[in-house]
């Protein structure tokens, strides 16, 4: 009963519980053995994002051997001003800029959620992880969800986590980091 007291150890127990809960019904289409970007390809819900990948030359990255975290927004959590954004940029084959903010949604290395979770409790309600543009982003939660906060104060929710993929992870968020401060 001591430990039920830790409010931390409540909060990832709740958590862990609902991201479970997630996983049963992220994973249905995706194959452990692809890599992201065989499986984020073969979705049907990432086509904007991959037209952003393809114009910015990361395939090579996200198909190789190498673990990667990637927090993908699905082509439905785009909303109209971000979807004609990222299109603008897609059609002028803007690669610096794409390649910024695809940047932004990736971390080097495999980060599940429970890695995020534990994290949020070592680091008493806060973790901060490094995307591989040299950016941060700050995990937090939110009742039993995780939040993404990045250095603009944008906030993305993870809301399918750990599809699991032969070079990282990949997890679905609600919204796009890091592009209102380039509009």
């Amino acid at each position: 009963m001591k430990l039920l007291k830790s409010p931390l150890l409540v909060l990832l127990i709740l958590a862990m519980l609902g991201v479970n809960a997630q996983k049963k019904n992220s994973t249905a289409k995706m194959d452990p053995e692809k890599s992201i970007l065989k499986n984020t390809e073969d979705s049907g819900n990432h086509q904007l994002l991959m037209a952003a990948v393809h114009v910015s030359e990361l395939e090579t990255l996200l198909d190789g051997e190498a673990q990667f975290t990637v927090f993908a927004p699905s082509d439905a959590n785009f909303d109209s001003s971000t979807k004609a954004r990222i299109t603008d940029l897609v059609l002028a084959k803007n690669k610096k800029e794409i390649q910024s903010i695809l940047g932004y949604h990736i971390i080097a290395g495999k980060l599940t959620a429970s890695r995020i979770l534990k994290a949020l409790c070592s680091g008493k309600g806060r973790a901060t992880f490094t995307t591989i543009s040299g950016d941060t982003l700050v995990a937090t939660m939110k009742g039993l969800d995780i939040v993404l906060t990045d250095k603009y104060g944008q906030q993305s929710i993870i809301t399918k986590a750990d599809a699991t993929q032969c070079n990282g992870v990949i997890h679905v968020i609600d919204s796009v980091s890091h592009i209102a401060s380039k509009a």
